[in-house]
């Protein structure tokens, strides 16, 4: 198995503390430099605060936590999650029993003539006869666990068990983040449609001056269907933010564990975007992945993996084992606890793949590749949560200078339309400038709330990068 790298350096010694899981397992101090921030660390909108585990909570919405816990105990896949971890302890379970004596018990009673039977009635001058013939034995073995085959048995049943903890961990932050990612874009989707709405109200009133002036003799019908299509253009952007609502509502309840029919009609009155009230606090790398339980799953598989080396060298040895029965053989029930009847034995048993070792031999390259494999995956890990971490912040950084650049753009264009529409009734602009001011306006106040919905999209990126919320859910 090739060497541990630095990104595997960090999180190992992260999630373990230098603690050993096995001979074949060693975890390296991290490099320097690993309790740095983030490098997209924005101090304007981050802190290096570590986050909460409930971190939907900071946005003070009621709703929104009865939401997320209600998804925590209805989300269908979150039960998913809990029956394959259910089913790695059962393993765990079974990999433990090869620590005691393995027993089994056989009673049985068959009549008829047995060949052996009979033929010692015939050495004794008796005929043949047919019987009833009774025999209970209790076999009894225990392996000798001299080359640690059932130690590391357990070993990767534990990790496997450990890691399937972390898989149903990744399902509850996921469940979190897409619970309140859908419940915010239902309130931003209606955010959008409050704003696309106020943009036909202002485009239809500037419509009625124009049909106003025409009817005074101070316009002309060409000025009217312009205004007209504006208002029409405006009206176009309702029924596709309708659709993407109702669709956003149907995805909350799909993660609440309810048919589309059973949407909850309570959120569709939020019309508020959730906004934080402080700077969201990320901690540091070390941190981010101690925290996130992609990483830990991943390290618990490279564990699991190293440890069936262990499994499987131990093929190379022999395997020894105690066995031993008791019970009683006889043609009557009574017979079975008389002397005559008992059956007993008491002895060593070896079971070894000797000379031909190429089939344990390839067992083991097979679970070298299948660390080595794991430990490639692991680095993935790392390098991916870090990514995404990143990622999330550069997003939401820029989303944030994006959003006040809008926001200034927005109050230029109502300045300006104000000042068209005054100047438009004096007579000293145009139909086309009053219009092309209205335009402006309505285009940036879209802008403004779309800016807005993304901007919260990007903090529960942020959030679910940075993979707080198994730890609430667990409690």
């Amino acid at each position: 198995m090739r060497p541990i790298g630095p990104l595997a350096a960090l999180a190992l010694a992260a999630l373990l503390g230098g603690c050993a899981v096995g001979p074949n397992y060693r975890a390296p101090q991290p490099p320097a430099g690993a309790e740095a921030p983030l490098v997209s660390l924005n101090p304007a909108a981050e802190t290096t605060a570590q986050p909460p585990d409930d971190w939907w909570r900071l946005y003070d919405d009621p709703e929104l936590d009865r939401l997320v816990q209600q998804a925590f105990v209805a989300n269908a896949d979150l039960a998913v999650a809990q029956a394959n971890l259910s089913a790695a302890r059962a393993s765990l379970e079974s990999a433990r029993n090869g620590l005691y004596p393995q027993t089994d018990t056989k009673v049985g009673a068959l009549y008829g003539r047995d060949a052996i039977t009979d033929e010692i009635l015939e050495l004794g001058g008796h005929k043949p006869q047919t019987i009833w013939l009774f025999d209970d034995v209790l076999d009894v073995s225990y392996e000798l666990d001299l080359f640690g085959r059932v130690r590391r048995s357990i070993e990767a049943s534990r990790a496997d068990a450990e890691a399937a903890i972390a898989a149903r961990d990744s399902v509850k932050i996921t469940v979190a983040a897409e619970t309140t990612r859908a419940y915010a874009q239902v309130c931003t989707l209606g955010d959008q449609l409050a704003v696309a709405r106020r943009s036909v109200d202002i485009v239809n009133r500037e419509t009625q001056i124009t049909v106003q002036r025409l009817d005074a003799g101070a316009g002309s019908d060409f000025d009217v269907v312009r205004a007209q299509e504006l208002v029409a253009q405006a009206r176009s952007a309702i029924p596709p933010l309708e659709g993407q609502r109702r669709a956003a509502l149907f995805e909350l309840s799909a993660l609440l564990g309810r048919t589309p029919s059973e949407a909850p009609a309570e959120v569709d009155a939020c019309v508020t975007p959730p906004r934080l009230a402080a700077l969201i606090p990320i901690g540091d790398g070390a941190a981010l992945l101690r925290r996130r339980p992609d990483v830990r799953q991943a390290e618990r598989q490279l564990a699991a993996a190293t440890a069936r080396i262990g499994v499987a060298t131990a093929d190379l040895y022999p395997r020894i084992s105690l066995t031993g029965l008791y019970g009683g053989v006889s043609s009557s029930l009574a017979g079975l606890v008389t002397e005559p009847g008992l059956t007993w034995g008491l002895g060593p048993s070896i079971s070894w793949s000797f000379p031909n070792q190429a089939g344990p031999r390839a067992r083991i390259h097979l679970a070298k590749a299948g660390a080595a494999a794991a430990l490639a995956g692991f680095d993935s890990t790392v390098l991916q949560a870090l990514k995404e971490t990143e990622q999330a912040l550069a997003t939401y950084s820029a989303e944030l200078d994006h959003r006040q650049a809008l926001g200034d753009a927005q109050d230029k264009a109502q300045k300006a339309l104000d000042m068209a529409h005054g100047q438009y009734l004096a007579g000293s602009v145009s139909t086309l400038d009053l219009l092309t001011s209205e335009q402006a306006l309505v285009g940036a106040d879209a802008a403004v709330a779309a800016s807005d919905a993304a901007l919260a999209q990007d903090q529960i990126a942020v959030f679910k990068a940075l993979g707080g919320g198994w730890q609430a859910a667990a409690r």
